[in-house]
């Protein structure tokens, strides 16, 4: 009796691309690589101050952020926008502050002196 309510609470989910972690492997290979044939379009297209090898590292770094993911759908979800993304950056539809977005350093480094931490607001 028990058992039944549970399997009627337990609500299945709809893949959305995937139907397993080896499927959406394969996936993120496939974008991965098709990043990987674009970068020396991308530089050529967009002029940017950045030679193809370093964009391939910036790629890299891009994909292994997100190693520890193991939901297959939000790895689908994610494969999605990356190709969305390519797509839009192929047909050039973004500009070129857009790409160099990228390669912004996110982290700030801390203030050391008194000022410099006035000023952000730390003791």
């Amino acid at each position: 009796m028990a058992s039944q309510a549970i399997r009627r609470s337990v609500k299945e989910v709809k893949p959305i691309l995937s139907l397993d972690r080896e499927e959406a492997r394969k996936r993120v290979l496939n974008l991965y690589k098709a990043w990987y044939r674009q970068l020396p379009y991308i530089v050529n297209n967009y002029d940017i101050p950045r030679n193809v090898e370093q964009c391939r590292e910036k790629l890299r770094q891009e994909f292994t952020k997100f190693d520890d993911i193991k939901d297959i759908r939000l790895i689908d979800m994610l494969v999605i926008k990356g190709q969305m993304e390519l797509k839009e950056v192929v047909n050039v539809w973004k500009q070129k502050g857009h790409i160099m977005n990228y390669f912004k350093d996110t982290a700030e480094p801390k203030p050391k002196d008194f000022l410099g931490k006035f000023l952000n607001g730390k003791d």
